[in-house]
């Protein structure tokens, strides 16, 4: 539990060590916070969702720098480094934290933005190299990225862009 001195600090885990590092600095004491969301994955001709690091390589740890031992961190397995300015640790705005964890679902996943489309729903393509181009709303991708289904040349094209660039028709 975070008491009121502890404030929120990054650290940087090696390369696909991120779970290794949460697992080594929670019994070591300290309060870490490793958000993750589902990710989209096609492999072998098969899709489906994986959970994976909202921020590949940091993690965020909660430290009272007068009373925890914060410099161990550095040695923990999986630790590459903790983010400091000069030789003290850079705290993070604890809104930061509390905003990623508002945005979880129930089971611990970071939602990235909030569609309000649902897949076919008909939309108006407002920028870029379609522009003024209806469509159907396919998928939701990762990060800010949206699928849509245009007609093309007589058919129905996926096409990946920018969620910005569309809106309800």
């Amino acid at each position: 539990m975070k008491s009121l001195s502890q404030q929120w600090f990054v650290v940087q885990s090696r390369p696909n060590s991120e779970r290794r590092a949460v697992e080594h600095l929670g019994r070591r004491g300290f309060e870490v916070y490793f958000p993750v969301y589902l990710k989209r994955r096609s492999h072998a001709g098969k899709v489906d969702m994986v959970a994976a690091p909202l921020f590949p390589r940091y993690l965020f740890v909660a430290i009272d720098l007068d009373s925890q031992p914060w410099r161990s961190i550095r040695s923990t397995f999986g630790v590459s480094q903790l983010v400091c300015r000069g030789d003290r640790p850079a705290p993070l705005a604890g809104e930061i934290i509390a905003e990623l964890r508002n945005r979880e679902d129930e089971r611990g996943m970071v939602r990235l933005g909030s569609i309000a489309f649902r897949p076919g729903e008909k939309v108006r393509i407002v920028g870029g190299a379609f522009a003024d181009h209806f469509g159907m709303f396919d998928s939701m991708g990762d990060g800010e990225r949206v699928a849509v289904l245009l007609d093309l040349l007589g058919r129905k094209v996926r096409v990946v862009m920018n969620v910005n660039v569309i809106e309800a028709a």
